[in-house]
Formats: C-alpha cells, sequence, structure tokens
C-alpha cells in the first residue's frame, strides 16, 4: 500500500466515524423529551369538596287550590314577613258553601235511614208481622189442645169423627199460617240487616264527602299556619286556579337547607358535620355558613353526572339567601399542617394504586404512593416520596418508565 492510498483510507475511516458519532448525538437528541416537572414540597393543606346545590327551605309550608275557581281576595305581597294565623288570600267558596249543605242534609236522610234499619226495619211493619205470627202461633197452639181431646172422646164414642176430621184441617190451616207468617218475620230481620249494611256505607260515603267539603272550603282561605317569610305568592285577584295550581309558599328562613350534588368519586371523603361554605354570584364575597346533616341514600343521574344529594343546614340571619336559587358549596373535610404534597396532576391511577413519575438522572422512575386529603391542586403523600423530590408532570409527551426526558420548570 502506497503512503497516498493510507492516507485516503485512514481520511475515509475518520470521515464514517465522525458521522455515525454525528447521528448517535442527534439521534439522543431526539429520544430526549420535554416535560414539565415540579418539586415535592411541603404545605398547610386544606382539603375541600367543591360542586354545586340548591337552595331550599327546611320546613315551608305550600297552598295549592284543591278545586277549580277565582282567586277572590289576595291579603299579602310576596317577600312579605307574616304572623301565625295571618290572611293570605281567599278563593271563592259559594259553590263549596252549596255543595256542603246538601250534603250535610242527605247525611242526616241517611243516618235516620240507618237508625231504623238498626230497629229491624220500619216499627209498622216489623210490629204487625210480629203480632200476626203471635196470633197465629195461639190459634195453632189452641187447635193442637183441642186435637188431643177430641181424640179422646172420639175412643169414647163421647164425639164425631166429623168433628175431628174439622178440627186436623183447622190445625192444618193454623200450621201453614204459623209457617208461612215466620218466613214473613224472616224475611223483614233479612231485608233490615242488609239494609243495615248498605245504609251505613252510604251514611260512610255522605261522611267522606262532608269531610271533603269541609277541607275544601278550609283550604279557600289561606292563612300562614307560622311565622316566616311569604317567598312565593304568584296570585292575583281575579285569577282563575284550577286544582292543584301553587297558591302561596310560606316558610322560616333563618335556617335553610341546602342540596348538594357530590359527584360519586368523592362521596367517600362526606361524613356529617363538616363545615359548609355556601357561595352565590348574587352576592359577591359573601359566604354563609352551615355543616352536613343527612349523608346521601343513593346516587342518581343528574346531566351528565352521577351525584349523592348531600343536605346541609346553613344559618341565614339576614334573610338575604332566598329559596331555589343555585349557588357553590365547599364542604371542608380536614386539614394538615406541613403536609407533603405534589400537584394533582402529576398523580396517576392504576386500579386501586396511585403512583407518580419521579425525574432521577434526567429519566423518569414510576413510583407508587399512598395517598391522603387533597384539595382542587394538591394532593397530600403519605409514603413513597421525600421532601425535596422532583416528578413529572402531564403534558404532551406521553410520560413511561426509563424515559429520558429535558425537564420544564414553569417560571
Amino acid at each position: 500500500m502506497t503512503p497516498a492510498l493510507g492516507r485516503k483510507l485512514w481520511i475515509t475511516v475518520g470521515g464514517a466515524l465522525l458521522l455515525t458519532a454525528l447521528l448517535v448525538f442527534l439521534g439522543g437528541r431526539r429520544s430526549t423529551a420535554r416535560v414539565a416537572v415540579a418539586d415535592v414540597t411541603r404545605e398547610n393543606l386544606t382539603s375541600v369538596v367543591s360542586t354545586n346545590g340548591k337552595v331550599e327551605p327546611i320546613t315551608p309550608r305550600s297552598f295549592r287550590a284543591s278545586y277549580p275557581t277565582f282567586v277572590e281576595h289576595v291579603y299579602a305581597v310576596e317577600g312579605q314577613q307574616v304572623k301565625r294565623g295571618q290572611a293570605i288570600f281567599a278563593l271563592d267558596d259559594t259553590e263549596v258553601r252549596g255543595n256542603l249543605s246538601g250534603a250535610r242534609a242527605d247525611l242526616a236522610t241517611q243516618e235516620e235511614a240507618l237508625n231504623v234499619s238498626k230497629a229491624g226495619g220500619y216499627a209498622n211493619q216489623v210490629a204487625k208481622a210480629a203480632a200476626d205470627l203471635q196470633k197465629a202461633q195461639a190459634n195453632r197452639d189452641q187447635l193442637r189442645h183441642e186435637n188431643e181431646s177430641l181424640t179422646k172422646l172420639v175412643a169414647q164414642k163421647a164425639a164425631t169423627p166429623d168433628e175431628l176430621q174439622q178440627n186436623r184441617m183447622q190445625l192444618t190451616q193454623a200450621e201453614a199460617d204459623v209457617q208461612s207468617l215466620g218466613k214473613v218475620k224472616q224475611s223483614l230481620d233479612q231485608q233490615a240487616e242488609l239494609d243495615q249494611g248498605r245504609v251505613s256505607l252510604l251514611v260512610e260515603h255522605a261522611r267522606a264527602n262532608i269531610r271533603d267539603l269541609e277541607e275544601r272550603l278550609q283550604s279557600a282561605h289561606g292563612t300562614s299556619p307560622f311565622d316566616g317569610t311569604l317567598y312565593s305568592l304568584p296570585i292575583r285577584q281575579g285569577d282563575f286556579v284550577k286544582a292543584g295550581d301553587l297558591l302561596a309558599e310560606v316558610a322560616d328562613l333563618h335556617q335553610m337547607r341546602i342540596r348538594a350534588f357530590i359527584d360519586e368519586p368523592e362521596l367517600g371523603q362526606i361524613d356529617v358535620n363538616q363545615p359548609v361554605d355556601i357561595l352565590w354570584d348574587a352576592h359577591p364575597g359573601r359566604i354563609w355558613n352551615g355543616k352536613t346533616e343527612v349523608l346521601p341514600k343513593q346516587v342518581v343521574t343528574r346531566g351528565t353526572r352521577s351525584v349523592g344529594e348531600l343536605m346541609c343546614s346553613v344559618n341565614n340571619d339576614r334573610l338575604d339567601l332566598l329559596p331555589n336559587t343555585s349557588v357553590d358549596v365547599r364542604i371542608h373535610i380536614g386539614e394538615r399542617p406541613a403536609a407533603l404534597v405534589v400537584p394533582r396532576g402529576a398523580v396517576n391511577i392504576e386500579g386501586d394504586k396511585r403512583f407518580v413519575f419521579r425525574v432521577e438522572n434526567g429519566r423518569l422512575h414510576r413510583i407508587y404512593i399512598k395517598v391522603g386529603i387533597a384539595n382542587p391542586t394538591s394532593i397530600e403523600v403519605l409514603s413513597g416520596l421525600s421532601e425535596g423530590d422532583v416528578v413529572a408532570l402531564p403534558g404532551e409527551a406521553a410520560l413511561k418508565d426509563n424515559l429520558r426526558i429535558n425537564a420544564l420548570r414553569a417560571e
């Protein structure tokens, strides 16, 4: 090999090695993912479940029309404070009063008929049937006694056979009369018993009708059952209302109930007597304080969510939290001073396990952790990490074990 040929060979080999090194370097750069990271730190952590809810009175009294009629008078205005027994409205009750008068007269008639049936029927019919039967029985008994005497006299030749035969014919007729009159009295007794059952039903029906009409008459005159706020009054004088239409609603609004809608995954954190904050957009910066009272008994579908309905009580001394409004609800689950925390987005779920990707020497390593309470941004770490560790956050790159990364920190 000539010196010139040797130099060309070495130049070719060196160029190939340089190109290979460059490709390896560029390939290594391409395999490094840009991933946002965060430090594991300590902070005072307050766990809060945030959701929405609806305001409801605790013990409302609703008035509804029990029959179609017109509104005759309205004595109050919506939003007014009312006292127990104070008149709110009056409906036209003319027809109801007329029907009630007729129903009471009908009841009197049916009760009289019931007394007659209990006595065994109409007195004259019962008395006549009893007297006729008693007379027939006496006649039969007399003829039987005569028959015995005539039978002995005929045997002694002291009476003729014709006289005995005449007696027997009369006795046969007397026994038939007794049997016939007995059936008449029995029929009257049975009819009286049937009449008593039938008329008893008519009496109960008449009494039920009177009770219904009396309730209608009472419902036509709405009065407040307690001191409270007349928070709904949709009627005006002269309005026509149908049966079932809402007339008014009264409640003591100093204590309100919040129906909070808790998403199914967060139900396990909820317990009774946990502090609750209520916020309403109509009063920015105003917070009503309360507590949880009745835990959800089932999960229901509400729109696209599966929720449990949690009942909370809230103090409303200023009466500025209104019924049927939609509010934001914050339930305080617990507090941890100087808790070890990671950002909520760094925690991944695998079945019933939780894990993060810890950053070590520019690579990701899957680490299983045990978690505690959480708030909307952070989760308490009970084991698996230490203060000062760095964890990866989700982003454009798919995170996986042993992935080489270029760590990015938020400014």
